[in-house]
C-alpha cells in the first residue's frame, strides 16, 4: 500500500494531535493517592529517609507529609501505564492480607515501627524475586527523588540550587 505524501502528513498530524490530547488527559486525570496509600507511604518514607527528618514530632510529620505529597505529584506525572503498576503494587500493601504475606507487616500502616517497615524493604531489597527487587527499587527511587526535589533537602547533598542566570 502506498501513502501519497498528503495521506502521510494527515497521518502524522492525526498521531500528533492524539499523542498532545492523550498527554492532556494523563494530566487533567492525575493518579491521587487514598488514605491508606499515604498512610502506607508515610510509614515507608522515614525507613527509607531514616535519619534525616527532624526530632520534633510535628516538623517531622509534617516534612514527611511533604515527601508524600511530592510523591503524589510525581506519579501523577507518569505515564497512565506506569501510574497503573504502582497503583496495583501500592493497592497490594494497603490491604491487609497483601500487607502481611508481601511485606511481613501485621499491624496496619500508622502502628507499623519503622523497624519494621525496615525489615520488610530490605527483605524486598534483599529478595531472591526480581519482581520483589523491581518493586523495592522503584519505592526507593521515587522517595528519594521526591525528597531531592524539596529545596529544604539541597543542604543534605551540598547542592547550591539551580544557578541564577540573570543577577
Amino acid at each position: 500500500m502506498k501513502f501519497s505524501r498528503r495521506q502521510f502528513l494527515a497521518a502524522g498530524t492525526a498521531g500528533s494531535l492524539l499523542l498532545a490530547v492523550s498527554g492532556w488527559l494523563n494530566a487533567a486525570g492525575a493518579r491521587r493517592f487514598s488514605g491508606e496509600e499515604r498512610d502506607m507511604l508515610a510509614a515507608i518514607v522515614p525507613a527509607i529517609l531514616e535519619g534525616t527528618f527532624p526530632d520534633d514530632p510535628a516538623q517531622r510529620r509534617a516534612r514527611i507529609q511533604r515527601v508524600v505529597d511530592g510523591l503524589e505529584q510525581t506519579v501523577a506525572g507518569l505515564s497512565l501505564a506506569t501510574q497503573k503498576e504502582i497503583g496495583e503494587l501500592f493497592g497490594l500493601l494497603v490491604v491487609a492480607p497483601g500487607r502481611w504475606l508481601i511485606a511481613g507487616v501485621s499491624r496496619p500502616w500508622r502502628e507499623a515501627s519503622v523497624a519494621e517497615v525496615t525489615g520488610f524493604l530490605e527483605s524486598w531489597r534483599n529478595s531472591r524475586f526480581a519482581l520483589l527487587q523491581g518493586a523495592y527499587a522503584a519505592l526507593h527511587d521515587l522517595v528519594f527523588g521526591a525528597w531531592y526535589a524539596q529545596t529544604e533537602s539541597w543542604s543534605a547533598i551540598g547542592y547550591p540550587g539551580p544557578p541564577e542566570l540573570f543577577k
